[in-house]
């Protein structure tokens, strides 16, 4: 399908590591009007605020990027906050777009809408087969709801809003909060800062044998765009009119030891990893089957260790920023 370059985009989540990437993308690629709108301008938990913005703007496509994002500790601090918000964000963000007759929206999931013990590597058609990870099953069901919301409307309005599950996502502009972030960039601040004091031991969560899948973001930005491009009957042929999220990942895994040896390594750290295996785990595995999203044309070209260096050189360079 060709580029429609001159098309206005609208990114909700511009300020998130995800919609930043996405920005990027599309800079990059000549789209002239990627319109986006920071929370001081638009509070996307406000219904009559989403639907005037849409309102004012003729909007064509709609990337939906925003969303409260943690890792396990905020998951099981915040479950209410989780998902309260994310229903909100997409149900207000959706509705718009639709009484705007916006006809093409791409919805954001997560990997952790699968079931806690769904066949690895997991299929499309696992969504709602098992019981979710308790950790983060308020986030999950948020996303599972986005992932309805964008069917539902299609059946009933003949809209053409697509979904993307990524697996789990690292780069520039990601969460470093030493309690609320997840595992990358975690163990990134953990590694640099006993790096800067000269420690000799880093301690990591959990017992160091899950294995999860990384995607660097700019690649989950890149197949956002590809996804979003595709000939809607392509589209469609790939998918089914009640199971139409694709999903995004790198198709490898590794441990959670193999992934803190390979930052020790970026970080430079010298010393003994520790593993507590107190905290919790979360899921034994999860790697995303990514068969359909290659039979579509795209698959990930940044390696983990390349990608894991560009995360650590964007925070090292943000450090201020980044350490709150």
């Amino acid at each position: 399908m060709p580029r429609e370059l001159n098309q206005t985009v609208f990114v909700a989540g511009h300020r998130g590591m995800v919609g930043s990437a996405i920005v990027r993308r599309l800079q990059a690629l000549g789209y002239r009007s990627v319109l986006c709108a920071g929370r001081e301008e638009l509070d996307l938990l406000d219904q009559q605020a989403v639907h005037a913005y849409f309102s004012k703007n003729r909007i064509d496509q709609v990337y939906l990027a925003a969303a409260k994002v943690g890792g396990i500790q905020a998951n099981n601090t915040y479950p209410a906050d989780f998902i309260y918000e994310n229903l909100t964000i997409q149900a207000n963000v959706i509705q718009a777009a639709h009484l705007s007759n916006v006809q093409k929206l791409l919805f954001l999931g997560s990997s952790c809408i699968y079931p806690k013990q769904a066949k690895q590597p997991m299929q499309e058609n696992a969504l709602l087969t098992g019981l979710l990870e308790p950790t983060n099953e308020p986030y999950a069901i948020a996303k599972i709801a986005g992932i309805k919301l964008c069917e539902s409307y299609n059946r009933q309005h003949g809209r053409d809003y697509r979904s993307v599950m990524p697996t789990n996502l690292y780069g520039p502009h990601d969460n470093y909060h030493p309690e609320n972030s997840h595992v990358i960039p975690a163990l990134l601040r953990r590694f640099h800062e006993a790096v800067q004091a000269s420690q000799g031991e880093v301690v990591i969560w959990g017992s160091g044998n899950p294995m999860r899948e990384f995607l660097h973001v700019d690649d989950m930005a890149a197949a956002s765009v590809h996804v979003m491009e595709l000939d809607q009957n392509t589209y469609q042929a790939n998918t089914q009119p009640m199971l139409s999220h694709i999903n995004v990942g790198t198709g490898e895994d590794c441990t959670i030891r193999e992934l803190a040896q390979t930052i020790a390594k970026v970080t430079g750290f010298k010393g003994q990893l520790s593993f507590d295996a107190s905290k919790p785990d979360g899921a034994p595995r999860k790697l995303m089957d990514v068969s359909r999203l290659r039979a579509l044309g795209w698959q990930a070209t940044i390696g983990l260790e390349e990608g894991l260096s560009d995360a650590y050189q964007w925070f090292v360079e943000h450090w201020l920023e980044a350490r709150k």
